[in-house]
This record gives C-alpha cells, structure tokens and sequence, in this order.
C-alpha cells in the first residue's frame, strides 16, 4: 500500500483524461484498498496551444509538465494515453511505465453534423482534425475532401461543428465513449483502412523508478496482452525514429499465443501508403515492432518522414 494510504494520480484536466484517471482511481481503490485516492489535473502547454503541435513541442507537450510533477513527487502516479508519450525521445531518467491497462476502443470514427457517412460527403465537404495521420489517411480514402485544421478537447470540436465550422469531425471512438458521447459517432472505420495511432486506446500508468510502493500499487493492474501490443507498436515507433508529424500507424493484435502488427507510414497528401504485416510469439513483441519498422524503411519510409517539417 502506498505511504500513508494516500495515491495521488497526474493527469491532464480535459474531460476525456479525467474521466480515465478516475476510471484508474476506482481501479486502485477496488483492487488495493487504497484509503485515499486523489486526482490532481494539470493543464498543459499542448492543452493551451491551440495552433500547430509541433511548434509546441509536438505531443510531449501533453505529457512533459506533468512528468515533472511526476518526478517533483507532487503526484505518486501518472495517467497517460500511451499515443501521447514521444517515440522519438527517451523517457526521462528516474521515470518509467509500470501498467498498461486494458486496451479500449482503438477505431477511428467520423462524426457528421448531417449523418452522412464518409462515402456520402459532398465533394470539398470539410472535415476537422489536426492530426497528420488522420489528414493523410481521410485523403488516401477521399482525395476531394477539404481537411480544416481543428484542435482543442472533444467537447469544443463538437460544439465547432455545430457552429457549421466543418462538416465533420474525425475522432477517437474510445475519446467519445469516455465523455458520454457515443451517440454522435456517425461512422466506425475500420482499422484494416484507418490503422489506429501507435498507442491508441491503452492507458499507461506511470511511476518514479525510486517509489516501490507506488509502483507496486499501479502494476497490479499491468494487462499483460495489451503490454505486449504496446511493446511492439512503441518498437515499430523507434525503429521508424517517427516525430509528433509523422502520419504513422500501427496497430498489434493479440491472436492465440502470439501477435499480429499492422503498420503504415503516409504521405501527409495521402498519395503515397506504406505498409508492412508482421506476427510472432508473445515474447517476440519487440523484435515483431522493429521487423515492421524495418520493412517500411526498406519501403523508403524514412525518405517520407524526413521530408515532413517538424
């Protein structure tokens, strides 16, 4: 049981991450009797800027302030949506992940404010994200559609297509499901045409290497074939030396004993697609990452990411 009784779980404060870091909370009290479970947010820089990522720092703006805290023992264990942790940077020293819980919904999804789905948006209808893999991958499946830039929480890109700002959103299913906000889901892509973010729907729960009670608290919750897709995709990630403009996707199954990667890189126009399948034994998840990586680069991958400003 951690010091005194008391866990205290970092995360950012938008809806979506806190409704996670309470879903983790109730986890912990149910599972390790925790007296006290308290949840700190932060707003951070990735969550105040509101133009390019990269210039921000790319999606390490989302996670680095609350390392600190992490690391300043403001808070003893922080949630993260592993998409959000760089790929192309080391973790900082004295840091590390302890769990990765239960895979959520991994599929991208389209939100219309008229119902129609992808197939049936007027040519030059506007779709809002700012994410490069959703732009490259929404224009290799629809190259007359017009993408608008649109960042922010889930809440305000719902209440901006409302306002007629686009015509439709792409987002997270899993995001949506977490607010309450499943009904708008117009359309479920499938992950075969819209591979998932490296990442995507795994909460990853992250303790100082110095705070053994902590860390034993949280890895009581570690699932074992969602570490083991995690390992693979975040190996993919490195092999590729992917940056936060990178329209890179992966997406790891678990299948019997073993595992099944789907990767991709993207052209950000969405003109050019890559792709590389790989499968092996669980114990195989990093070599299974770096194989794929591997493939696309032999593809010409790295010409396609180091062409991409970041």
């Amino acid at each position: 049981m951690p010091r005194d009784g008391l866990l205290r779980i970092g995360t950012r404060s938008s809806p979506m991450a806190m409704a996670q870091a309470e879903q983790v909370a109730g986890l912990l009290r149910a599972e390790w009797l925790v007296r006290e479970v308290r949840v700190v947010p932060y707003t951070t820089s990735g969550d105040r800027w509101t133009g390019d990522l990269a210039e921000a720092g790319g999606k390490g703006s989302f996670v680095k302030e609350i390392d600190r805290a992490l690391l300043a023992d403001e808070v003893d264990v922080v949630v993260h949506c592993l998409k959000d942790i760089p790929g192309d940077e080391p973790m900082p020293d004295g840091l590390e992940i302890v769990a990765y819980l239960p895979r959520d919904e991994v599929r991208d999804c389209l939100v219309t404010a008229s119902g129609a789905k992808l197939k049936d948006l007027p040519s030059g209808a506007r779709v809002g994200t700012s994410s490069v893999r959703r732009k490259a991958q929404l224009l290799a499946l629809r190259r007359d559609l017009t993408v608008v830039p649109m960042r922010g929480n889930a809440n305000s890109r719902l209440a901006r297509l409302d306002a007629g700002e686009c015509d439709a959103l792409m987002l997270a299913a899993a995001g949506l499901e977490r607010i309450r906000m499943a009904e708008r889901i117009t359309e479920l892509f499938a992950t075969t045409s819209v591979v998932p973010a490296i990442g995507a729907g795994v909460p990853a729960l992250q303790c100082r290497t110095d705070d053994a009670d902590s860390a034993e608290a949280a890895a009581g919750l570690d699932d074992p074939a969602t570490r083991a897709c995690a390992v693979a995709e975040r190996a993919l990630l490195t092999t590729l030396r992917g940056h936060c403009n990178s329209p890179i996707a992966g997406h790891c199954v678990p299948k019997d004993d073993g595992l099944t990667l789907h990767a991709a890189v993207y052209r950000p126009g969405g003109d050019i697609v890559l792709e590389a399948f790989e499968n092996g034994l669980f114990p195989m998840a990093e070599w299974i990452g770096e194989a794929a990586g591997q493939t696309l680069l032999d593809q010409g991958a790295r010409e396609l990411i180091d062409a991409i400003p970041h």
